[in-house]
C-alpha cells in the first residue's frame, strides 16, 4: 500500500509542476442530516479550482445562506489541489473541494468521505461516479479563442485549424494551459491524442511550443491574456470566453473540426469532514442550489438530465471531441512524458 501512495503522490506532484436553464430538472434533495454531526466549529474551507469570478459567487451565496458560517474559498489550480490532499490525506485544513477534474479525483478518492447517498440519478450517465466518493460538478469544454483586434492589428488572418496555430507569423501570440497543472490544459493533449495517436499529437505540441506565448499554471490563462490584448489565440475554457464576452471583452469562439475538448468536474469531502454540521450544511447547499446555479449562470454544458443551455453567447449544439479513455492511469502515463 505504502508502494501504491507514493506513485499516486509522486504522480499528482509531477502533474502538479440560474435555474431557469433546466426545462423539466429533478431537484436534487440532500441526505437527511443525523442527530450525531459535530458543531464543534462554524469554519469550512473550500479549496476550489473554479475562476474567481465563480468563487466570489459561490461566496456571496454562501453567506447570504449561512451568516454564522465562518466560509473560506480559496482558489487552487486543479492539479495542485489533488497534489495537497494526496499529500495530506485526510489530516487537511480542507473541508470541501469543489471543480477538481474527475481523473485528479480518481487519484485521491481513498481519501475522500462516502457521499453515495446523494442521489445520483439527476446526472447524465458520464457524470455519475461508481465510487460514490464525489459528485459531479461541472462541464468544461474548451475552445480556440481568439483576440481578432490584436490579429487585425498584426495583419494577420484568423486560424481555421490546429495545423495553421503552427504558422511562424503566430509565434509568440498563442498561449496554453499547462497540461500538468491544469486540467483545461490537458483535454487539449488527450483530444488529440485521441484523433491523431500520440507520435502525432506529441509531435504537434513539441512544434507548438515555439508559438506559444506562456504555458499557464491554470485554465483561466489563456482567456486573461486575451483580455489583456497579450495574446492573439488561445486554448482555453469555452464558458470563461463567453463570460469574457457578455462583459464587453471582444472575442471570437472558434472550434476546429476534431471537435471540441471538455473535461468533467467534482466536489467532495475529505473523509472525517462530513460529520462536522457546517461542513455537511455547506456541501448540501453544494449540492441542492450551487452547482445548478453554477449551470445556470456560468457553465451550461450539460451535467445534468433536462439541462439545457440559455446563457447569452453560449454556443449551441457543441460538437465534442473524443475523450474516450480519459482515466487517471492514462493521464498519468501521458503527463509523464510531457516535457514541453
Amino acid at each position: 500500500m505504502k508502494h501504491i501512495m507514493a506513485f499516486v503522490l509522486s504522480a499528482l506532484l509531477l502533474m502538479a509542476s440560474g435555474f431557469s436553464a433546466f426545462a423539466e430538472p429533478a431537484v436534487p434533495v440532500a441526505p437527511e442530516r443525523t442527530a450525531e454531526l459535530n458543531t464543534d466549529s462554524n469554519k469550512v474551507v473550500i479549496y476550489s479550482g473554479a475562476e474567481e469570478y465563480r468563487n466570489e459567487y459561490f461566496k456571496q451565496r454562501l453567506s447570504e445562506e449561512f451568516p454564522d458560517y465562518d466560509i473560506v474559498i480559496e482558489y487552487m489550480p486543479t492539479g495542485n489541489l489533488a497534489a495537497k490532499l494526496a499529500a495530506e490525506g485526510t489530516d487537511t485544513d480542507m473541508d470541501i473541494f469543489y471543480d477538481l477534474d474527475f481523473s485528479y479525483a480518481g487519484l485521491v478518492e481513498q481519501y475522500l468521505a462516502d457521499v453515495s447517498d446523494y442521489d445520483q440519478s439527476i446526472y447524465v450517465d458520464d457524470c455519475k461516479v461508481a465510487s460514490g466518493k464525489y459528485l459531479a460538478a461541472t462541464r468544461n469544454g474548451g475552445a480556440i479563442i481568439v483576440n481578432p483586434s490584436v490579429l487585425e492589428a498584426k495583419g494577420l488572418d484568423l486560424p481555421t485549424s490546429y495545423q495553421d496555430l503552427l504558422k511562424p507569423e503566430y509565434k509568440g501570440l498563442v498561449s496554453m494551459p499547462d497540461p500538468k497543472s491544469s486540467g483545461t490544459g490537458y483535454m487539449f493533449v488527450k483530444s488529440l491524442v485521441n484523433v491523431w495517436g500520440e507520435e502525432e499529437a506529441f509531435d504537434y505540441f513539441e512544434a507548438l511550443s515555439e508559438n506559444i506565448l506562456q504555458f499557464t499554471s491554470s485554465g483561466s490563462g489563456p482567456v486573461n491574456a486575451l483580455i489583456q490584448g497579450e495574446a492573439a489565440i488561445g486554448l482555453g475554457m469555452t464558458a470563461q470566453a463567453v463570460t469574457a464576452i457578455n462583459e464587453g471583452a471582444e472575442l471570437e469562439i472558434l472550434f476546429f473540426e476534431e471537435g471540441s475538448p471538455y473535461s468533467l468536474y467534482g466536489y467532495a469531502m475529505p473523509e472525517g469532514k462530513e460529520v462536522r454540521k457546517a461542513v455537511k450544511d455547506v456541501f448540501d447547499f453544494f449540492y441542492t442550489t450551487l452547482v445548478l446555479e453554477d449551470k445556470a449562470l456560468f457553465y451550461p454544458e450539460q451535467v445534468f438530465i433536462g439541462q439545457t443551455n440559455e446563457i447569452e453567447n453560449y454556443p449551441t449544439d457543441i460538437a465534442y471531441a473524443d475523450m474516450s479513455n480519459n482515466t487517471t492511469a492514462e493521464k498519468t502515463r501521458l503527463l509523464e512524458n510531457w516535457e514541453f
